[in-house]
């Protein structure tokens, strides 16, 4: 009889310990909604206007993109070794989305933004920021990931404080079309990327077009002229939440560059072109109302989420694209 009741109380105990760390999982797994970058900036701002300072506006986004990815509901889950965290895979492939818009925005401030020329100086605190966002995302101690992502936020605070400083002219931001084409010529591969991967979510036969273009062009290794490619299911929702994480970060990143730009942007008659991805990448930050990713066929009963994300995100890519060629433009 003792025996009996031990064991309804273990398995009560298992129960309640499971319903907790579920909701405590559900809770943890919800995306930081979008914000106003604009008026978050200014809120940050002391004593001046973000926008008469060239720069500010885009590394205070960055800062605060990075420190939501740490401080949000049950901080950076990426490298967590312990219940309930160890368990989910949602948000660490949303963090993981983000990290790689921060760490291609982090290369070209280092390489771009803050350089007048291909052979002027690099400013020394975003040469010591870039490689600490390049931090495995999964290491949980010496160093873990959070320290490493914290100092290199630190790091990008001190460059924003030297761009506001008057008396300080060693940290420069320069607002021109080239150095802004280069970052989007980044921005554009890694859309790519999460579209070819989202579609491939109900298996596609693809014709080999490494070479196309270039009839001298060669490559290492002989591949088939034509495969299918299709997402493993388990695969399914880990590509969709990286590829939210990753339209998340650049959504707020190039709301900053509208108000960075906006002169640039104006004089190349592009700004509507980037308000435009602006609106597509809103569209993939709607709620999910449906508790697993649907991966139904094209035309199928059932939805696919993935090709919507998909079908946003080429379209913003389209977008930038043309944007790109604009700024090209005298």
């Amino acid at each position: 009889m003792r025996k009996s009741i031990s064991t309804k109380r273990v398995a009560i105990v298992i129960a309640v310990l499971f319903l907790i760390f579920w909701l405590i999982g559900l809770y943890w797994s919800m995306a930081p909604d979008a914000y106003d970058v604009k008026k978050r900036v200014a809120q940050q701002a002391q004593n001046i206007n973000p926008e008469d300072v060239a720069g500010y506006t885009l590394t205070a986004t960055m800062i605060d993109v990075s420190e939501t990815l740490l401080d949000k509901p049950g901080g950076y889950l990426s490298n967590d070794v312990m219940p309930p965290g160890v368990f989910l895979d949602n948000m660490p492939s949303f963090e993981f989305g983000a990290l790689e818009m921060i760490r291609d925005l982090a290369l070209s401030m280092r390489k771009d933004f803050s350089r007048s020329q291909s052979q002027s100086l690099e400013n020394p605190y975003l040469t010591k920021a870039h490689p600490k966002f390049n931090m495995d995302h999964k290491s949980w101690m010496f160093p873990s990931s959070e320290s490493s992502y914290r100092d290199g936020i630190e790091l990008l605070k001190l460059y924003r404080d030297q761009l506001a400083n008057p008396q300080n002219s060693d940290s420069q931001f320069y607002t021109r079309a080239d150095n802004l084409r280069e970052w989007l010529k980044q921005v554009e591969k890694r859309l790519g990327s999460y579209s070819q991967r989202l579609s491939a979510s109900v298996g596609s036969a693809r014709i080999n077009t490494d070479l196309a273009g270039d009839s001298k062009a060669k490559q290492s290794t002989s591949v088939a002229q034509q495969r299918t490619v299709k997402t493993s299911w388990f695969k399914l929702d880990n590509n969709f939440h990286e590829a939210r994480g990753a339209t998340w970060a650049l959504l707020h990143f190039l709301k900053a560059v509208e108000v960075e730009f906006y002169d640039v942007l104006e004089d190349k008659n592009a700004l509507v072109s980037l308000q435009q991805i602006i609106r597509e990448l809103e569209a993939t930050q709607q709620s999910v109302f449906s508790p697993v990713i649907l991966n139904g066929s094209g035309f199928g009963m059932l939805a696919n989420h993935s090709l919507v994300m998909a079908n946003y995100i080429s379209r913003a890519n389209a977008a930038l694209i043309e944007l790109s060629e604009l700024l090209s433009q005298g």
